[in-house]
Protein backbone atom coordinates (compact mmCIF):
# COMPACT_ATOMS: atom_id res chain seq x y z
CA UNK A 1 0.00 0.00 0.00
CA UNK A 2 1.08 3.18 -1.07
CA UNK A 3 1.68 5.98 1.96
CA UNK A 4 1.05 9.66 1.77
CA UNK A 5 4.13 11.81 1.79
CA UNK A 6 4.23 13.76 4.56
CA UNK A 7 6.46 16.86 4.37
CA UNK A 8 8.87 18.03 7.56
CA UNK A 9 8.07 21.28 9.07
CA UNK A 10 7.02 24.14 6.78
CA UNK A 11 8.28 22.36 3.67
CA UNK A 12 5.19 22.52 1.90
CA UNK A 13 4.94 26.39 1.84
CA UNK A 14 8.53 26.60 0.02
CA UNK A 15 8.76 26.94 -3.85
CA UNK A 16 5.60 28.07 -5.17
CA UNK A 17 5.77 29.19 -8.72
CA UNK A 18 3.82 31.32 -11.33
CA UNK A 19 2.42 30.09 -14.45
CA UNK A 20 0.78 31.39 -17.18
CA UNK A 21 -2.14 30.03 -18.98
CA UNK A 22 -3.03 31.46 -22.22
CA UNK A 23 -6.85 30.59 -22.51
CA UNK A 24 -6.93 31.02 -26.73
CA UNK A 25 -8.46 28.04 -28.54
CA UNK A 26 -9.17 26.04 -25.39
CA UNK A 27 -11.78 23.91 -24.76
CA UNK A 28 -13.26 24.85 -20.94
CA UNK A 29 -13.31 21.90 -19.38
CA UNK A 30 -10.10 20.79 -20.34
CA UNK A 31 -8.46 24.23 -19.36
CA UNK A 32 -10.09 23.82 -15.83
CA UNK A 33 -9.00 20.36 -14.86
CA UNK A 34 -5.26 21.11 -15.85
CA UNK A 35 -5.33 24.79 -14.30
CA UNK A 36 -7.16 22.81 -10.91
CA UNK A 37 -4.34 20.47 -10.56
CA UNK A 38 -1.43 22.75 -10.94
CA UNK A 39 -3.13 24.82 -8.28
CA UNK A 40 -3.62 21.55 -6.07
CA UNK A 41 -0.01 20.47 -6.92
CA UNK A 42 -1.15 17.38 -8.74
CA UNK A 43 2.41 17.95 -10.79
CA UNK A 44 4.60 17.71 -7.76
CA UNK A 45 6.22 14.57 -6.67
CA UNK A 46 5.26 15.77 -3.18
CA UNK A 47 1.86 16.42 -3.72
CA UNK A 48 -0.23 15.85 -0.61
CA UNK A 49 -4.12 15.54 -0.83
CA UNK A 50 -4.61 17.32 2.60
CA UNK A 51 -1.82 20.27 2.08
CA UNK A 52 -1.54 23.23 -0.08
CA UNK A 53 1.50 22.39 -2.26
CA UNK A 54 0.30 23.72 -5.46
CA UNK A 55 1.34 26.86 -7.42
CA UNK A 56 0.08 30.37 -8.91
CA UNK A 57 -1.66 30.59 -12.54
CA UNK A 58 -2.37 33.33 -14.41
CA UNK A 59 -5.18 32.66 -17.24
CA UNK A 60 -5.18 35.04 -19.81
CA UNK A 61 -7.05 35.74 -22.91
CA UNK A 62 -10.26 34.53 -20.72
CA UNK A 63 -12.42 35.97 -23.67
CA UNK A 64 -11.11 33.79 -26.41
CA UNK A 65 -12.23 30.35 -24.54
CA UNK A 66 -13.99 27.82 -26.45
CA UNK A 67 -17.01 25.11 -25.88
CA UNK A 68 -17.82 22.00 -28.12
CA UNK A 69 -20.87 21.62 -29.42
CA UNK A 70 -24.54 24.04 -29.11
CA UNK A 71 -23.28 25.01 -25.33
CA UNK A 72 -22.71 28.68 -26.43
CA UNK A 73 -26.69 28.44 -26.13
CA UNK A 74 -27.88 25.56 -24.11
CA UNK A 75 -25.25 25.90 -21.62
CA UNK A 76 -27.31 27.88 -18.62
CA UNK A 77 -25.10 29.35 -15.83
CA UNK A 78 -27.88 29.78 -12.19
CA UNK A 79 -27.39 32.49 -9.41
CA UNK A 80 -30.21 33.33 -6.99
CA UNK A 81 -30.72 36.35 -4.99
CA UNK A 82 -31.45 35.15 -2.09
CA UNK A 83 -34.91 36.74 -2.73
CA UNK A 84 -38.08 34.97 -3.15
CA UNK A 85 -38.34 34.22 -7.17
CA UNK A 86 -34.88 35.46 -6.99
CA UNK A 87 -33.04 32.94 -9.67
CA UNK A 88 -31.08 34.60 -12.68
CA UNK A 89 -30.04 32.93 -15.28
CA UNK A 90 -27.62 33.77 -18.10
CA UNK A 91 -27.00 31.28 -21.03
CA UNK A 92 -22.27 30.79 -21.77
CA UNK A 93 -23.03 33.26 -24.51
CA UNK A 94 -23.73 35.52 -22.39
CA UNK A 95 -21.20 35.39 -19.76
CA UNK A 96 -18.62 34.94 -22.23
CA UNK A 97 -19.66 38.33 -23.40
CA UNK A 98 -19.96 39.81 -20.00
CA UNK A 99 -18.11 38.11 -17.74
CA UNK A 100 -15.53 36.37 -19.59
CA UNK A 101 -13.30 35.62 -16.09
CA UNK A 102 -16.13 34.00 -13.95
CA UNK A 103 -16.60 31.38 -16.93
CA UNK A 104 -13.18 30.29 -16.25
CA UNK A 105 -13.45 30.76 -12.49
CA UNK A 106 -16.42 29.32 -11.49
CA UNK A 107 -15.32 25.84 -13.85
CA UNK A 108 -11.95 26.05 -11.85
CA UNK A 109 -13.75 26.29 -8.63
CA UNK A 110 -15.90 22.87 -9.63
CA UNK A 111 -13.01 21.26 -9.80
CA UNK A 112 -11.14 21.98 -6.62
CA UNK A 113 -12.19 20.39 -3.15
CA UNK A 114 -15.48 21.82 -1.37
CA UNK A 115 -13.69 22.66 2.05
CA UNK A 116 -11.54 25.38 3.69
CA UNK A 117 -8.33 24.10 1.75
CA UNK A 118 -10.29 24.14 -1.97
CA UNK A 119 -11.65 28.11 -1.22
CA UNK A 120 -7.48 28.71 -0.04
CA UNK A 121 -6.29 27.19 -3.24
CA UNK A 122 -9.05 29.14 -4.94
CA UNK A 123 -7.15 32.30 -4.08
CA UNK A 124 -4.06 31.53 -5.97
CA UNK A 125 -5.85 31.34 -8.93
CA UNK A 126 -5.84 34.77 -11.53
CA UNK A 127 -8.05 34.96 -14.46
CA UNK A 128 -8.03 38.03 -16.81
CA UNK A 129 -9.22 39.41 -20.31
CA UNK A 130 -6.91 40.49 -22.59
CA UNK A 131 -3.37 39.52 -22.69
CA UNK A 132 -1.76 41.62 -20.07
CA UNK A 133 -1.52 41.53 -16.78
CA UNK A 134 -0.47 42.54 -13.45
CA UNK A 135 2.13 39.72 -12.11
CA UNK A 136 5.19 40.26 -14.20
CA UNK A 137 7.07 41.07 -11.21
CA UNK A 138 6.21 37.30 -10.14
CA UNK A 139 7.82 36.64 -13.40
CA UNK A 140 5.52 33.39 -14.43
CA UNK A 141 6.30 30.62 -16.52
CA UNK A 142 4.43 29.97 -19.50
CA UNK A 143 2.19 26.42 -18.94
CA UNK A 144 1.40 24.86 -22.34
CA UNK A 145 -2.09 23.19 -21.95
CA UNK A 146 -1.66 19.74 -23.08
CA UNK A 147 -5.37 19.51 -25.50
Amino acid sequence: MQKTYMPKGDAHLGERKWYVVDATGQTLGRLASQVAALLRGKHKPTFTPHLDMGDFVVVINAEKIELTGRKWTDKIYYRHSGYPGGLKARTAAEMRDKFPERMIELAVRGMLPKNRLGRQLFTKLKVYRGSSHPHTAQQPEVYEIKK
